[in-house]
């Protein structure tokens, strides 16, 4: 008497679909994310059955920041990253911008 999934020529591919991923012992570790993260990498799922740790594999990650110099050439080679109409809306928001209430201050 065989085992499910195993036939005589070793190991059948097409019929081990009661295995799980987790019974081929592969290594996991647990993760603390905060509300916002989890849904976040949930509603990256492309199907419901996408498992976190293929949402993560397929994610991609920006090796390095730009350093200053790289900043500085870029803005040589490229010019501004805004307008100037840009930049004069932007400086316009700043000015209608107010601080928050100070809650220590009792009024």
């Amino acid at each position: 008497m065989g085992l499910p999934g195993f036939s005589s020529g070793g190991l059948d591919l097409l019929t081990t679909s009661w295995m799980s991923l987790h019974n081929l012992c592969m290594p996991s570790k647990t993760i603390s994310l905060r509300i916002e993260a989890y849904e976040k990498l949930k509603d990256a799922r492309r199907f419901p059955g996408e498992s976190f740790s293929q949402v993560v594999l397929r994610a991609q990650w920006h090796d390095e920041g730009m350093t200053g110099a790289e900043l500085l050439r870029h803005y040589r080679d490229h010019g501004p990253f805004f307008s100037e109409d840009g930049l004069d809306r932007i400086e316009q928001l700043k000015e209608l911008d107010i601080p928050a209430e100070d809650k220590r201050r009792s009024s």
